[in-house]
């Protein structure tokens, strides 16, 4: 086993605890290494097995009632099933460099808007879900536009976090269907699920204690910034190994 499927190993538990945490940061913490370790295809068919496990955990298993927004959950989906298409054709014309590049820009891009305009940047519905679609099928890094539409308008921690996590599972059914209408090579590599499944269980039972203390302690946004820094300096790192 190569040093970058290890290190891809601790990138998705480090993913996961993010996302259960947070609501999101799972891919934006271990697609840049899996890219990085293995085909860009068979990567975003990984990360969409992933994600699922840690999302379905996050809504099942934590003895409470999920409270997402419905409505822009609804809209935002309607818009991703197009993106989704989309994001194929990038994920086959772009090289393996270029989507980490990627990748880390598009990170990097929603932490500076973040800073800059803060709450009061309003991302459309149909923005959102249409560069989240798109980014599913290419580099399973979906949560920034959502999260920029949530936050602008006004969610709470519970609900933002709970409306990505619902997101995600909508996002990872129609990236699923849209690789397999397009005939995309995808198909993990099953001894790499079986090896990575429990990490991010792992993460996300040690990330689940943190969101309650972030959600009741006033430090949820900037603990989202400072995901977002992480996952730039994350895809910094695989694009110079």
């Amino acid at each position: 086993m190569s040093a970058l499927v290890v290190a891809a190993g601790a990138g998705v538990a480090a993913g996961a605890l993010m996302q259960s945490a947070t609501g999101f940061g799972f891919s934006l913490v271990a697609a840049p290494l899996l890219f990085a370790a293995i085909e860009p295809e068979h990567a975003v068919g990984l990360l969409i097995v992933l994600g699922t496990e840690v999302n379905v955990l996050t809504l099942a298993s934590e003895r409470r009632r999920p409270q997402p927004l419905w409505r822009r959950c609804a809209l935002m989906l309607a818009w991703a099933a197009p993106g989704a298409l989309a994001g194929v054709v990038v994920l086959r014309t772009l090289s393996p460099l270029a989507l980490q590049l990627a990748v880390t820009a598009g990170v990097l891009g929603t932490l500076l808007t973040r800073h800059v305009a803060g709450r009061h940047l309003r991302v459309p519905a149909w923005t959102a879900g249409l560069a989240a679609g798109a980014l599913t099928t290419s580099t399973t890094t979906s949560g920034p536009p959502l999260l920029l539409h949530l936050l602008g308008r006004g969610a709470e921690p519970e609900r933002v976090r709970d409306s990505l996590t619902t997101c995600f599972l909508g996002l990872s059914a129609l990236g699923a269907a849209a690789l397999l209408a397009t005939g995309t090579p995808a198909s993990p590599d099953l001894v790499l699920v079986a090896a990575l499944l429990p990490a991010a269980a792992i993460g996300h039972l040690a990330g689940r204690r943190v969101f309650a203390r972030l959600a009741g302690g006033g430090r949820y946004e900037p603990v989202l910034n400072a995901t977002l820094v992480l996952a730039v300096l994350v895809g910094l790192v695989s694009v110079l190994v």
